[in-house]
């Protein structure tokens, strides 16, 4: 075996890593437009949840659109907390979210920001279905710091 057969082989070996590694990553969003009509609601448990999308932009690792209905009484999960930020805004009904150990009720129209690793929850505390979308961001390393935990 040559020096330049273990230069090819090396480069041929460099090459086919690169092009499986990009096959792998999911492709960045660009500008779009989601129409409410054309995104199906999946029932679940509690209500129902429109997934618009997810994965990475051209600055963030990862960007997560969905809107969550949930049904009188409801709450989509325990509180619980996670590495990434996320902002909420109410579209419909009366929920009570748990921010900084407190529970808070608030309408249509309202904003909730969950911190990174903080503490939150959300319930349907009205007599209707309350309808929030949520925005999840993942900063550029927190994936992979994620998955090395």
């Amino acid at each position: 075996m040559t020096r330049r057969d273990i230069f090819v082989a090396v480069g041929a070996s460099f090459f086919t890593a690169c092009i499986a590694l990009a096959f792998q990553q999911k492709a960045v969003i660009g500008s779009s437009v989601y129409d409410w009509n054309t995104i199906p609601a999946h029932k679940t448990a509690v209500g129902e949840v429109r997934s618009f999308f997810r994965g990475p932009t051209a600055t963030l690792d990862e960007l997560e659109v969905h809107v969550t209905t949930l049904n009188p009484g409801q709450a989509s999960h325990p509180p619980h907390k996670h590495p990434n930020e996320e902002l909420v805004i109410v579209k419909e009904g009366t929920v009570e979210c748990l921010v900084n150990g407190e529970w808070k009720r608030v309408g249509a129209g309202s904003v909730i920001f969950s911190a990174s690793n903080q503490l939150h929850g959300l319930r349907n505390v009205g007599a209707g279905p309350a309808t929030y979308h949520v925005i999840n961001w993942s900063s550029p390393g927190m994936l992979a710091r994620q998955s090395q935990q």
